[in-house]
């Protein structure tokens, strides 16, 4: 998922250079959402991940 936040972070700077603003603005909201996504399901994996750790007994 990070992946595709930042090809579409690519995809929004190569546009705007080139002067196309609407398929920037798009582009770089989509990459948006997704990296917000991405960073959350992280959280939740490592809160999971830490959740679920072995216990010592000792």
């Amino acid at each position: 998922m990070l992946y595709w936040a930042i090809v579409f972070l690519v995809v929004a700077l190569i546009a705007g250079v080139l002067g196309f603003t609407g398929v920037a603005v798009a582009a770089a909201g989509i990459s948006k959402i997704l990296f917000v996504i991405f960073l959350i399901l992280f959280v939740v994996s490592l809160v999971a991940h830490l959740g679920s750790g072995r216990r010592s007994l000792g």
